[in-house]
């Protein structure tokens, strides 16, 4: 009975990647850059429209990251992961919905109503990923993560297959209509499938410390917060990969967030755009399962390594893209590692945590990712306007991949997990459950 009831939470929290990836692909990846571009910025000379959707990216990631560590302390006090990532995924729902009234010209609305999307996509993303060291064991953790990812691009690829045929099979006067429905079914979409993580997972048990109890919420977050960055040194393998990840996902963030948007400005047409994603979405699958099991080999720092070394020729080779084939080419060597460094990346972490903090620690995952988000989108559209082009753009990625890896050497896994065990102990013997 219990192992039935681990692997219902196990498939419930797998979901909400199902439930939440058609933000990803609909909003962020494919339709909205693209509506964003040609209907709501139609008025906007050059590649303005580029760099203001890049500003826009990196306004909305700014306000999770401050946010996310207190709220993320918040949560492991007050015992409540599920009730904020509820609060966040109706924020990014209601944001999502209101794009249906974005119109020609309304760039600004979009922006606002992006913002708030996304706001709640990666908010609720902060207490999804801290309850994986919950439901997961330690030697689940990479496969269970994967399996996430995969389950995401399918769920992701699935809506925005339905989307495109909204959009493409219907007649040319109501494309406007037809784009700004796909809107409401990511809405939809994002809330029903997110029903069974709230039924089913339950919330981790809450952990009181001495002096705790009764004292405002707000309070003690920032207490706990001090402590823990007082105590940094204690986590520094934890600290060093966290690091390492800002460097290399701000290359992966951006290679997201901006591929439509650099493509529709270079002249791919919007079939091959729209198409190339949805593509990925497919090929993605297998890759993320794939690397799940790639981890088990060689272990989960000498794959991502991997990832990243296939991230760095794609960098390298956006700067040369001129026709639709290279598009498509580029695409599919994306799908081979997007879930897979992303998956090994929050398993990795998720190892290192103490468990009673996983929703704080996870929070600044969050920072260390949306700072990532921040400055990438943000030096695209910098150099975007310099250059009055994007491609120097893509090339600057590559010292981030760079840059990380070199890092990632320098993180020692197993000392990371005893630090986060003797931690957890600690927390066990000073706590009381609540």
């Amino acid at each position: 009975m219990e192992e039935k009831q681990h692997k219902r939470a196990i498939n419930a929290w797998v979901l909400y990647d199902w439930a939440n990836s058609a933000f990803a692909t609909t909003i962020m990846a494919a339709v909205l850059p693209v509506y964003y571009a040609s209907v709501a910025a139609a008025n906007l000379p050059g590649n303005v429209a580029t760099a203001y959707w890049g500003y826009t990216t990196s306004i909305s990631l700014l306000i999770t990251a401050i946010i996310s560590p207190i709220l993320g302390a918040v949560a492991d006090f007050r015992g409540s992961k599920k009730r904020f990532l509820t609060i966040f995924m109706i924020l990014g729902v209601i944001g999502t919905a209101l794009l249906y009234f974005v119109r020609t010209g309304d760039w600004l609305m979009a922006s606002m109503f992006f913002v708030l999307g996304e706001l709640g996509f990666a908010g609720s993303l902060v207490f999804y990923d801290s309850l994986l060291p919950h439901i997961a064991r330690p030697e689940e953790l990479d496969q269970v993560s994967s399996k996430g990812y995969a389950i995401g691009y399918l769920g992701g690829g699935l809506l925005l297959a339905i989307n495109l045929a909204m959009i493409m099979l219907a007649p040319e006067e109501l494309t406007g209509i037809m784009t700004r429905l796909t809107f409401l079914t990511v809405a939809l979409w994002w809330f029903v499938f997110s029903i069974p993580l709230l039924r089913v997972v339950t919330e981790p048990q809450r952990r009181i410390q001495a002096g705790e109890a009764g004292q405002n919420p707000v309070v003690v977050s920032f207490k706990r917060l001090y402590h823990t960055f007082k105590e940094i040194t204690r986590f520094r393998d934890l600290f060093i990969f966290l690091v390492a990840f800002w460097f290399y996902n701000d290359g992966i963030g951006t290679i997201i967030k901006m591929a439509t948007i650099y493509g529709s400005e270079i002249g791919i047409g919007q079939t091959t755009l729209i198409g190339t994603l949805l593509m990925v979405q497919f090929v993605a699958i297998p890759f993320a399962f794939l690397f799940g099991w790639l981890a088990k080999k060689i272990g989960t720092r000498q794959s991502i390594y991997i990832s990243l070394l296939v991230y760095t020729g794609i960098a390298i080779a956006g700067y040369f893209v001129a026709k639709e084939w290279h598009f498509w080419a580029l695409g599919f060597a994306v799908a081979t590692v997007q879930g897979g460094s992303q998956a090994l990346s929050r398993s990795l972490f998720g190892r290192m945590v103490p468990k009673s903090k996983s929703a704080e620690f996870f929070g600044f995952f969050s920072v260390s990712e949306k700072f990532a988000g921040i400055m990438g989108p943000f030096v695209f559209g910098v150099v975007g306007q310099l250059m009055g082009n994007s491609r120097f753009a893509i090339v600057s990625l590559i010292i981030f991949f760079a840059i990380g890896a070199a890092l990632l050497t320098r993180v020692n896994e197993k000392e990371g997990v005893r630090v986060a065990q003797e931690e957890e102990q600690a927390l066990l013997n000073s706590t009381t459950a609540g």
